[in-house]
């Protein structure tokens, strides 16, 4: 399987967070070619700070290999990850990050930092960005765009006219 391959994985996830009502990022996790771990955006109905996607997916990694060390494996991912994120993938001693969109609020892999490329930090891992940006961008500008209108139209419904009649 190609990169593409595993993003559109990734991006499967990702649809699953935009059903349960969460921002639409997923992760996959690659060994040896394999697919062996998955996640999706979950904080807000977990009430987790830390759910993110690729929390999610290392988590479920780690717990299927027995090990909090992920040597050799790869992660995909719809969205740039964060700090928290950046910093659990090098913990876990990535072989390799893939992202999609970037974000230029919160990206920990460029975007605002590169946390890969700190010197004083021991563990380096390589980073691909891009790889199906348009689609991944695509993907969260639709979910806000339609949650503003949701709170648009429930706006609407909520404002009551009441005419006066003269009295």
């Amino acid at each position: 399987m190609t990169d593409q391959d595993f993003m559109a994985l990734a991006y499967a996830q990702a649809q699953r967070a935009w059903n349960a009502g969460e921002v639409p990022v997923g992760a996959i996790i690659v060994k040896d070619g394999v697919v062996i771990a998955h996640g999706f955006n979950q904080p807000i109905g977990s009430h987790d700070p830390t759910a993110h996607a690729e929390v999610m997916a290392l988590r479920a990694a780690a717990e299927l290999l027995g090990n909090y060390r992920l040597p050799g494996c790869e992660l995909f991912v719809t969205l740039e990850p964060c700090v928290m994120c950046a910093g659990a993938m090098m913990h876990a001693r990535l072989a390799r990050v893939v992202y999609g969109a970037s974000d230029p609020k919160t990206g920990a892999c460029g975007s605002v930092i590169n946390l890969f490329q700190q010197e004083k930090l021991n563990h380096h891992t390589t980073v691909l960005a891009g790889v199906m940006a348009d689609d991944c961008a695509h993907l969260l500008k639709n979910f806000f765009a339609s949650r503003r209108l949701a709170a648009s139209e429930k706006k609407k419904l909520t404002t009551v006219f009441i005419p006066d009649d003269g009295r």
